[in-house]
């Protein structure tokens, strides 16, 4: 199998960049990705369960990795809501599936959100983690719109080693995540 395109980017481009910029005296103290987590909320699956496995189908299929269901903490009256209900679905992918679903992000999926003018970079919580989230499951091309019965969404948190959020958001422009304001 051959290694995916990000991946050589990373060895090829990042490290040597980040090693550089940040005067990293090892190659293993460079920041790399460690895992991306995929999780989807239907809140409205409290009505309807057949919309978890809709959405579980959903993740599998954007991910090419079996996605799980998750369920309520607690129970919350007011959300008609009990304690152990499904309420959304997950995936975590490491390794080479991570690298090409990040790929297809990347160059695919993003740039067919609607008046896309780049991804924010106030997703960052202070660890070198980079949280972002998709208003429409639409675009992945994965997904055949026919087949829709209701649009959601999701939030991607890309996990890093990176020790802050500089670190991290000079990773993620040189693999090439499209940040709005980019100052080249």
């Amino acid at each position: 199998m051959a290694t995916p395109r990000l991946k050589e980017t990373y060895l090829k481009e990042a490290v040597p960049a980040l090693q550089k910029k940040f005067n990293y005296s090892s190659v293993m103290q460079v920041p790399k990705i460690t895992k991306i987590c995929i999780n989807k909320g239907i809140g409205i699956a409290v009505t309807d369960k057949k919309l978890v496995d809709v959405g579980v189908e959903e993740l599998t299929t954007i991910t090419g990795q079996k996605a799980v269901s998750t369920k309520s903490k607690k129970a919350i009256s007011n959300f008609k809501l009990r304690e152990n209900m499904p309420i959304g679905a997950r995936v975590t992918l490491r390794g080479d599936r991570m690298y090409e679903f990040l790929d297809r992000l990347m160059a695919v999926a993003l740039p067919r959100v609607r008046d896309f003018k780049g991804v924010s970079d106030k997703g960052f919580d202070g660890q070198g983690n980079y949280t972002l989230g998709v208003k429409e499951q639409i675009i992945f091309p994965e997904i055949s719109i026919d087949k829709i019965a209701k649009i959601t969404g999701m939030d991607i948190t890309i996990v890093t080693t990176a020790e802050s959020d500089e670190e991290s958001l000079e990773l993620l422009k040189t693999l090439g995540m499209p940040f709005a304001n980019q100052k080249k």
